[in-house]
């Protein structure tokens, strides 16, 4: 078999030229890529180059959002409710860390209760955007800062820093009218997507708080401010080694909000209720002002602002005095007889003499025996609203119906709800025959004979806030116009307007007789006498008592001092003063008080109403040019030990009525 090879050359010619061919092609392809290189360096130097240059730039510097400081919100006076304190805090910065874990356990060693809120933190900060500085801590003690300022430099990624948190200083006396902040959690952010739009980026920032409740809520967007940025010069691995000045951006600070409340007033009422669950509102009845708004118990809103511990909520939302449900609009109770000069309103609108004389034998009979407080013999309304009388106000309910009665109701107040820039109000119900066949009993629909005895002393299915007795008590003692309630005083330094007031549809003489009738109920005699005395010489105090059951009572069982708490009576007291000149009027419900509206609520509306009187400064004069030595009351001695002058704590100046 022959060895040849299967392919070869003539000549030395021929061998010449395949070499020389294949030398083409390769320097060929060669001078391709070159060519195809140069082309590209110079679209990346020239073309290109402004471009990368912006990019180079963006990865040296990054830009870190600032949080804003929050507005404050005062009192009517200029007293801050709730601002801004310092607070020393440690943070971590994923990014910069070698491993968070190992990071995590070093300070533990520093702050050993970090450990037990360790998977909180580790979620935190996987959830947080790149470089984004977390809050593992807040509110560190000097010597926990120091302590972590010294080993930083042997803790990647970790950085203490002092920043602004929410500070609420009068603790539980604001809670539920201010609210409190928290922190931003997914349900926000997609409650603002389904309705849009895009959250702002600041939302995203681990360490920002949002409104949650009350006025914080209302005015979030007010109070929040805009998001400033920190231009930070970083090296390869992404920490700041400095600040660019010139490219860096201030916060905007949140706009200031005043209320119409008075700090002193407030801080009574949460006083006077000691350990007692109810509520306290207080207006100006000429402008609507609401000068307090308390519900108890209550709970210190600054557990909330780093996130209240679990057990801590728990215990809050257990406890069966509810210290979380804002009792002033949110907790609806039966009137009881603070709601008899509603049905003596709607009678006298209807043609009833108040000079008419009703029988008292101490029951009221139709189909069954509805007692009265005692046997009262023959009363006028002025009279029977001094004694409190069921049988009279039984028997003009009766004469009327319910429609009447619902109709004057709702005039008052009664009903609805109020524009005061706070949402989620109760409106309670006015119930009446249209109401009652929506919502039939034994399937028929109708308003039986039996359920107004009961609607006429303000029990059966009718259901009032304090807010409602506080307006429903201003319109009685103003007369002429529908008082609004107005919570809001200015916003950023730009005044708020309340609701404009229409004219009430009833005569001025109609609430003479009313006003005649509360004055007699604080008088001697009155069911409320012993506990509503001001002691303010001529300045004195009208008003009206209300005891309303918490559940259907058997024969002989309506005493409620040995059952427990949930199943003892609401105790209600409704008043204004001066009787003479009406400024102020004040409601107050305690909840199973167990006791008479003139023994539980008249004496915490007593309290409550002199701070009011105290702090205006007409009506102390006047008391004073009288030759009477006004009394040193613990509201006004804190205003005058903060500086406050008659002008600061006058009200405003009302609108004509």
């Amino acid at each position: 078999m022959s060895n040849e090879p299967a392919i070869f050359f003539s000549d030395v010619n021929e061998r010449q030229g395949s070499f020389l061919r294949r030398t083409f092609v390769v320097g060929g392809l060669t001078a391709l890529g070159i060519g195809a290189l140069t082309m590209r360096l110079g679209q990346l130097q020239v073309v290109q180059a402004q471009e990368y240059s912006t990019l180079a730039t963006n990865n040296q510097f990054n830009f870190r959002l600032v949080p804003p400081p929050r507005g404050r919100i005062l009192d009517r006076n200029g007293v801050v409710i709730a601002g801004n304190r310092p607070s020393f805090r440690v943070l971590v910065v994923r990014d910069e860390t070698k491993d968070l874990d190992q990071t995590l356990d070093l300070l533990g060693r520093l702050l050993p209760d970090t450990l037990e809120r360790r998977r909180a933190i580790i979620r935190d900060v996987n959830a947080a955007p790149r470089f984004t500085p977390v809050p593992v801590k807040s509110d560190l003690t000097w010597e926990e800062f120091a302590k972590v300022n010294l080993y930083a430099p042997e803790l990647p990624g970790v950085m203490a820093d002092m920043n602004e948190a929410r500070f609420y200083p009068y603790g539980g006396s604001f809670a539920h009218v201010i609210g409190y902040v928290a922190k931003v959690s997914d349900r926000d952010i997609k409650a603002i997507r389904d309705k849009g739009q895009e959250p702002p980026t600041i939302l995203f920032n681990p360490g920002f708080r949002i409104g949650r409740s009350g006025v914080e809520k209302a005015l979030d967007a007010d109070l929040r401010g805009e998001a400033g940025g920190k231009r930070v010069e970083v090296d390869a691995r992404g920490r700041v080694v400095a600040e660019d000045i010139g490219g860096s951006r201030p916060a905007i600070n949140g706009k200031d909000v005043v209320l119409t409340l008075d700090a002193d007033v407030q801080n009574r009422a949460l006083e006077v209720f000691g350990d007692e669950s109810g509520a306290c509102v207080v207006m100006d009845v000429r402008n609507g002002d609401i000068l307090c708004m308390m519900s108890a118990p209550s709970f210190d809103p600054n557990l909330f602002v780093s996130g209240v511990p679990t057990r801590t909520y728990r215990a809050l939302a257990d406890y069966e005095r509810k210290p979380l449900l804002d009792k002033t609009i949110n907790g609806t109770f039966a009137p009881g007889s603070t709601f008899k000069p509603i049905v003596g309103l709607a009678a006298m609108k209807r043609g009833v003499d108040p000079n008419r004389r009703i029988v008292c034998t101490g029951g009221f009979y139709l189909g069954r025996r509805f007692a009265c407080l005692g046997r009262h013999g023959a009363l006028d309304m002025r009279g029977a609203i001094k004694n409190s009388c069921n049988v009279y106000f039984m028997t003009l309910a009766t004469e009327m119906g319910p429609d009447a009665i619902a109709q004057t109701a709702r005039d008052m107040g009664f009903g609805q709800d109020f524009d005061i820039g706070v949402d989620n109000q109760k409106t309670g119900l006015v119930p009446d025959r249209e109401w009652r066949r929506r919502n039939p009993v034994r399937g028929d629909g109708n308003w039986y004979p039996g359920e107004t005895p009961s609607y006429g002393i303000g029990q059966g299915a009718l259901t009032v806030n304090a807010l409602q007795l506080a307006v429903y008590t201003s319109r009685i003692a103003n007369g002429r116009k529908a008082v609004m309630p107005r919570l809001f005083k200015s916003v950023g330094g730009v005044e708020q307007t309340g609701a404009p007031f229409s004219d009430l549809p009833y005569d001025a003489d109609l609430f003479q007789v009313l006003r005649d009738g509360m004055e007699a109920v604080t008088d001697v005699g009155g069911t409320g006498f012993r506990n509503s005395q001001l002691g303010l010489g001529a300045v004195k105090m009208a008003g009206k008592t209300g005891t309303a059951q918490a559940q259907n009572y058997g024969a002989g069982s309506r005493k409620s001092g040995g059952r427990p708490w949930l199943q003892k009576d609401h105790n209600l007291f409704i008043a204004y003063a001066p009787t003479d000149n009406p400024r102020y009027a004040v409601s107050v419900i305690v909840q199973h008080g167990g006791l008479g509206g003139g023994t539980a609520g008249a004496p915490r509306a007593r309290e409550v109403m002199k701070v009011a009187l105290l702090k205006d400064p007409e009506i102390r004069a006047r008391i004073e040019q009288a030759g009477f030595e006004a009394p040193e009351d613990a509201g006004v001695r804190e205003a005058e030990a903060r500086g406050e002058d008659a002008a600061a704590a006058t009200p405003d100046t009302p609108p004509p009525t």
